[in-house]
Formats: structure tokens, C-alpha cells, sequence
């Protein structure tokens, strides 16, 4: 069992984990409906953070991504903050 440095970090664990689930999810699995209003929900909530919160946040994604074994996983987590609206989109 991990060991976390910190409570946020944790928590930022287990969220990452739920919607890699979420968006992995095939329609038996899960009605697509109800997935995208997951990912919906996360995506406006995290764009309530302050602006310190969100660097924090992008940060402990990075160091994540960076820690990542999984391609996709770590794809996942560096496409994050964009995917989830917390960062704008450049292009």
C-alpha cells in the first residue's frame, strides 16, 4: 500500500484513478451519458480552484505523469489540465 507525502496528493491519486476509470469505461460498463456528466462535474470543480490551487494542482499532475509507468496513463495525466479545462486550450 502507498504511502502519501501529503493528504492532497492522496486525494489527487484517487480522483486521477476514478476518472481514468470513468473514461475507460465501455457503454456496458457504464451508460456514456453518465460518464461524460462525471467528467463534466470534475472539469467545472476544478475550475473553481484559486489560481494558486490550480498551479498547485498542475504540479502534483506533472510529478504524477512524471512518476508514471503506463504510456496512456501517463498521457492521460499530462493531458489533464487541459482536458479538464485548467489551463487554456492554445490552439
Amino acid at each position: 500500500m502507498p504511502v502519501f507525502s501529503s493528504l492532497t496528493r492522496a486525494l489527487a491519486v484517487a480522483l486521477v484513478d476514478v476518472l481514468w476509470f470513468v473514461e475507460g469505461c465501455d457503454d456496458e460498463q457504464m451508460d456514456p451519458h453518465d460518464a461524460v456528466k462525471v467528467l463534466e462535474d470534475v472539469a467545472h470543480l476544478v475550475t473553481q480552484l484559486s489560481s494558486d490551487q490550480r498551479d498547485d494542482f498542475i504540479d502534483l499532475l506533472e510529478s504524477m505523469a512524471a512518476e508514471e509507468v503506463d504510456p496512456s496513463r501517463r498521457a492521460f495525466l499530462e493531458d489533464f489540465p487541459e482536458s479538464f479545462g485548467l489551463v487554456e486550450d492554445d490552439g
